[in-house]
Order: structure tokens, then C-alpha cells, then sequence
């Protein structure tokens, strides 16, 4: 089952959330401000997304400005901040399997959308 990584707040994922539910596919909501991803979900995102932790970082929030910009992180103190920040991960995230993507870009997701309802 396809799973959206949502925040209601933010107009990229709400569009993201409308592209998902006009594919008829079925899929899963996590509202991950409520329930934050664990360090290993979140680890496992990244490798779906083939990322690095800093650039699922929303840098320009407030707290990342105020607590970690300008600092030296490892990779894992990265991932502990997003587990702790559930605000600072990039939204909205769609997955499926083993595939994932940061569904920002309409022209995007529509494509990966239309792989994973033909697998």
C-alpha cells in the first residue's frame, strides 16, 4: 500500500495528498507531526529516497535556524534531530515498497504514481 507522509498545514502536501486520492490507488496517511517516524523508519526512508539525512532537512524552519544551522552534525545526530523535529523532514513523502519520493513537484509524483499502479 502506497503511504503519504502529510502535514495538513502545508499546501505542497494537501496537493500531493488531492493527486493521490484522484489515482484511486489505495493509500495510507501518517500525519507525521503526530506520530513522528523512529530513527530506524526514518533511516529506511532515506534510503528509499536515496538521500542524505541533511537533505531531507527543512533548513529553513525556525528551529533548525535557531538549534543546528552553522553546527557539525554526523549523519546519525541529523536523523536524531528530524526523530526529535518531526517539523524539519521535507513533506510530503510518498512510498511505496521499496520506492519513495518527496512529492513537492506535481510533474513528479504524477509519474511515480502511474509506475507503481502498473506493478
Amino acid at each position: 500500500m502506497i503511504q503519504i507522509y502529510h502535514n495538513q498545514r502545508c499546501g505542497k502536501s494537501r496537493n500531493c495528498l488531492l493527486l493521490l486520492e484522484e489515482s484511486n490507488a489505495a493509500f495510507e496517511i501518517i500525519n507525521y507531526l503526530v506520530t513522528p517516524p523512529t530513527t530506524a523508519e526514518l533511516a529506511s526512508l532515506l534510503q528509499k529516497l536515496n538521500l542524505t539525512p541533511i537533505e531531507l532537512v527543512r533548513q529553513k524552519e525556525k528551529i533548525w535556524i535557531e538549534n543546528f544551522k552553522g553546527k557539525s552534525l554526523t549523519s546519525d545526530e541529523v536523523i536524531q534531530a528530524m526523530v526529535e523535529n518531526p517539523i524539519l523532514i521535507e513533506r510530503p513523502i510518498v512510498v511505496k515498497g521499496d520506492q519513495a519520493i518527496i512529492g513537492r513537484d506535481p510533474e513528479k509524483v504524477t509519474p511515480f504514481l502511474q509506475t507503481l499502479t502498473k506493478l
